[in-house]
C-alpha cells in the first residue's frame, strides 16, 4: 500500500513577542522591535508598519509600568482572518485586547468592527476564551477621549475607544469593575488549543496571502486534519512528477469537512510554479456563484496589500520606474492571474475542444464537487447544441481525457461530497471510475477505504469499476469532520428531517441545536420563527456583531414574496451581496433583496433570514409542491423537478454559520395567490416541531 511519509511539523508563532511585565519594562525597545521583525520575517514590512510598533512599544511601556502587573502578547495570531491583533493583555481575569491605529484622530466604524472581529474570533474558536469575558479595544492614538459606556455579550464587552492619553485609565476602570471570574494563566491562555473554521470566502483570502493550511484549519485530531490530507496529496504529486506517473486522487468527506479548502490550499501554492518546473495546478468548480465571489474576494483583498505595499516602496525610495514595479499592477491585471487558477469546469472543458487539441498548460486539475460531472449523454446533448455533433463522451471521460494528452506526467484531484442528492444528468462518482477503467487503465488511482460506502459508488464494488486499474488507498484521502457550523453538528440532520416532514427526528435535533450555552446563557445555535419580516430583520441585526454577515435567503420559485416586500430576483451581483459593507444598498447586510438557493449554495452567511413560500408547502401531513406560473400556482407533479424543489430548502436551511430565523408570511385573504392557507400549515408544522417563536 502506497501512503506518505510522516513528518514533523513546523511551528508558527502565536504572537511575535510575549512576556511578562517584567521582562517587557526591563526590555530596551530597540530589543522587543528586534524579536517583532526577526519573528515576521515571513511577510513584507513596511515603513507605516515599522513606525506603528515603535509608537506601539513607547505607548504600552508606559501603560506596563504604571500597571506594575500581567503578562503582554505582540502581534498575536488570528489565523482564521489572516491577520494579527496589535496586543494582548492579560491581567488577572481580564484579556484586554489592543487595536492600536497610530496618529488615526477618528475612530472609525471599520476599526471598531476590525477589533470586535478579533474578540468574536477568539470567543468562538479559541479553547481559553470560551468561558472569560474579553474586552476589545480600539487606540486611536491622536483622537480625542471618549465616554464609554460599557455592556457585555457573549462574554464579550461592548467596545472600547480611547486614545493614547485615557488608554491607561480605562484599562485601569476594566480590572477594577471586571475582575469577577478566575485567573488567567496567560502562558495557558497564549498556547490554547485554536480551532478555527473559517468559511471559504476567508480561507481563500488567508492562503492566498501566503498563510499556512495548518493556521486556518487547525484540529487535535491527526485524522481528520486538512494539513495531513494536504501533505498526502503533495507526496503524490511529487512522486507522480518523479517517477513519470499520471494520477487521479478522490478526496471524500462529509458536507462542511474541508474538501474545498483542500483543494483550494494544492491550487493556491502550486499556481504561480514557474515554467521551468513545468507545473501549474488549476481549481475548477462548476458552480458560478462561488467562482464569482472567490475571484472578487482575492481581488479586493490583494488589490489592498499592492497599494499598501506601492506606498511603502515610494516612501522608501526602492523603484524610482513604477512602470516596471511588482506592486504597479491594476485591479484588472490581479483578476486576470486568480481566473489562472479559479475557473469555472465548463471553460476547462471548453478549452480541450481547442483546435489542433493541446494539452492544457496545467499539469494539476482540481475538480471540486466532482460527483456532479455530466453524463455522456447530457455533455452530448449539450455539445451538438454548440455545434459538435459527434461528440461521444461523459464529462469525466472528456476531462482525463484533456488531462492525459501530457506527454510526462499529471494529476488530477476529484473533490468528492458525501450525502448528497444526484441528479438528472449528473454522474456521480463512479461514472469516473467507468472512464478511468475502460480508457485510461494505466492511471494510478487514489482514494480512501470510505469510498466504497454505498453513498459514493451505490452497490457496485471499487474492485469491480477498477478491475484494471491499480489502486491505492488510504484513510488520509477521507475527511470525517465537519467545519461548517462550529456551534452545532446537528444543522444538516435537522434540515433534512424538517423537509422529510420527520417530525419526532426534527424535534429531538431542535432541543439538542438549541441547547442553552451555560457561560452566555444563549442558545448554542439559535433556530427562530416568526410570521413579521421586521421582527425578522431586526433579530439577525441585533445578534451579529463586528462584521458578521446577515441576509435574506428565499427559493427561487418564491414569486409572492414581493407582496411582502422581497424580491428574490434570478440575477444578481452576488459578489456584491456578499462582499460589499453595511453602507452599501447592494449588500446583504441592507436585506433588500434575497438570494435564492441558486446563488447562496458553496457559500455561507453569520445569520441568516430564512423566508419559507407557498412553493414547499406543508398541507394535510405532508409537504408539496407548487410553482407560480404566470399568475397561479400550478403542482409539480415530476419527481425530478421535486427533488429540486425540496433541495433548494435544504440548501436555505444550512446556509447560516451562526443561527438563522425563519419568516413564514401569514398571507392575504383578499389575494388568491397567497391564502393563508398556503402558509398556515407551514407555520403550525414548525411550531409542532418546537421552533421558537419571537
Amino acid at each position: 500500500m502506497w501512503d506518505s511519509e510522516d513528518k514533523k511539523r513546523d511551528t508558527i508563532p502565536r504572537a511575535y513577542y510575549h512576556g511578562s511585565y517584567e521582562k517587557f519594562i526591563l526590555a530596551s525597545e530597540a530589543e522587543i522591535y528586534y524579536e517583532l521583525v526577526h519573528n515576521s520575517l515571513h511577510f513584507d514590512l513596511t515603513v507605516q508598519q515599522e513606525q506603528a510598533w515603535n509608537e506601539e512599544v513607547r505607548i504600552l511601556k508606559d501603560v506596563m509600568l504604571r500597571l506594575q502587573e500581567g503578562y503582554i502578547a505582540l502581534e498575536y495570531s488570528i489565523p482564521r482572518m489572516g491577520k494579527r491583533i496589535d496586543a494582548v493583555l492579560v491581567i488577572r481575569s481580564c484579556v484586554i485586547l489592543l487595536e492600536f491605529k497610530v496618529f488615526e484622530t477618528v475612530y472609525s466604524k471599520a476599526a471598531v468592527d476590525q477589533v470586535v472581529d478579533y474578540a468574536l474570533d477568539l470567543h468562538n474558536f479559541h479553547e481559553a476564551s470560551h468561558a472569560i469575558y474579553l474586552f476589545p479595544f480600539l487606540v486611536c492614538t491622536d483622537a480625542l477621549a471618549h465616554t464609554n459606556e460599557i455592556s457585555m455579550n457573549k462574554g464579550i464587552s461592548s467596545p472600547i475607544l480611547c486614545c493614547k492619553n485615557t488608554l491607561i485609565g480605562e484599562i485601569l476602570h476594566i480590572i477594577y469593575n471586571y475582575n469577577h471570574g478566575a485567573i488567567v494563566d496567560p502562558i495557558q491562555w497564549i498556547n490554547s488549543v485554536y480551532k478555527p473554521t473559517p468559511n471559504i470566502i476567508e480561507a481563500a483570502q488567508a492562503l492566498y496571502s501566503g498563510h499556512d493550511v495548518r493556521e486556518i484549519s487547525y484540529k487535535e485530531s491527526d485524522d481528520n486534519d486538512i494539513a495531513v490530507t494536504t501533505a498526502l496529496i503533495d507526496k503524490i504529486i511529487a512522486d507522480s512528477k518523479k517517477n513519470h506517473w499520471k494520477s487521479i486522487c478522490f478526496v471524500t468527506g462529509v458536507p462542511g469537512a474541508g474538501k474545498t479548502l483542500v483543494g483550494l490550499n494544492i491550487a493556491n501554492k502550486r499556481h504561480n510554479f514557474q515554467e521551468v518546473d513545468e507545473e501549474h495546478a488549476v481549481f475548477l468548480s462548476g458552480n458560478e456563484p462561488l467562482v464569482t465571489v472567490l475571484r472578487e474576494a482575492l481581488t479586493r483583498d490583494q488589490a489592498e496589500k499592492k497599494k499598501m505595499y506601492c506606498k511603502d516602496c515610494k516612501v522608501r525610495g526602492l523603484n524610482r520606474d513604477c512602470i516596471s514595479c511588482k506592486y504597479n499592477i491594476t485591479k484588472e491585471g490581479i483578476l486576470s492571474e486568480i481566473k489562472s487558477f479559479i475557473q469555472m469546469v465548463h471553460e476547462f472543458r471548453d478549452d480541450s475542444l481547442l483546435e489542433g487539441y493541446p494539452a492544457p498548460i496545467d499539469k494539476i486539475a482540481i475538480f471540486d464537487e466532482a460527483q456532479r460531472s455530466w453524463k455522456k449523454e447530457k455533455l452530448s446533448k449539450f455539445m451538438r447544441k454548440k455545434g459538435k455533433l459527434n461528440f461521444d463522451m461523459s464529462e469525466p471521460e472528456c476531462l482525463i481525457e484533456y488531462m492525459n494528452r501530457h506527454k510526462d506526467w499529471a494529476v488530477i484531484i476529484c473533490l468528492v461530497g458525501g450525502g448528497q442528492e444526484i441528479y438528472d444528468g449528473e454522474a456521480g462518482i463512479a461514472e469516473w471510475f467507468n472512464a478511468i477503467n475502460e480508457h485510461f487503465p494505466s492511471w494510478k488511482v487514489f482514494c480512501s477505504d470510505r469510498i466504497t460506502d454505498y453513498e459514493y459508488v451505490g452497490n457496485s464494488s471499487i474492485e469491480k469499476l477498477l478491475s484494471n486499474v491499480e489502486v491505492h488507498k488510504s484513510l488520509k484521502l477521507h475527511l470525517s469532520v465537519s467545519m461548517r457550523s462550529f456551534r452545532s453538528e446537528y444543522v444538516s440532520d435537522f434540515a433534512k428531517a424538517v423537509i422529510d416532514g420527520d417530525e419526532k427526528k426534527a424535534t429531538e435535533l431542535y432541543q439538542k441545536i438549541t441547547q442553552v450555552d451555560p457561560v452566555t446563557n444563549k442558545m448554542r445555535y439559535p433556530i427562530l420563527l416568526t410570521r413579521n419580516l421586521q421582527t425578522a430583520k431586526e433579530w439577525v441585526r441585533n445578534i451579529s456583531q463586528g462584521t458578521e454577515r446577515y441576509g435574506i435567503i428565499a427559493s427561487s420559485r418564491a414569486k409572492r414574496l414581493r407582496a411582502e416586500g422581497v424580491i428574490v430576483p434570478k440575477d444578481i451581483e452576488i459578489e456584491k451581496w456578499f462582499l460589499n459593507g453595511k453602507n452599501d444598498v447592494n449588500s446583504s447586510y441592507f436585506m433588500e433583496v434575497a438570494a435564492s438557493e441558486f446563488k447562496i449554495q458553496g457559500l455561507e452567511v453569520d445569520y441568516a433570514v430564512v423566508v419559507w413560500e407557498a412553493d414547499y408547502r406543508y398541507m394535510c401531513g405532508k409537504f408539496t409542491y407548487n410553482n407560480f406560473i404566470g399568475s397561479s400556482w400550478v403542482k409539480v407533479n415530476n419527481p425530478i423537478a421535486q427533488d429540486y424543489q425540496k433541495n433548494s430548502y435544504r440548501v436555505l436551511l444550512t446556509r447560516a454559520r451562526q443561527g438563522y430565523i425563519i419568516y413564514v408570511p401569514k398571507g392575504n385573504v383578499k389575494d388568491v395567490t397567497r391564502n393563508p392557507e398556503y402558509y398556515d400549515c407551514t407555520y403550525n408544522y414548525l411550531k409542532k416541531i418546537g421552533v421558537f417563536e419571537v
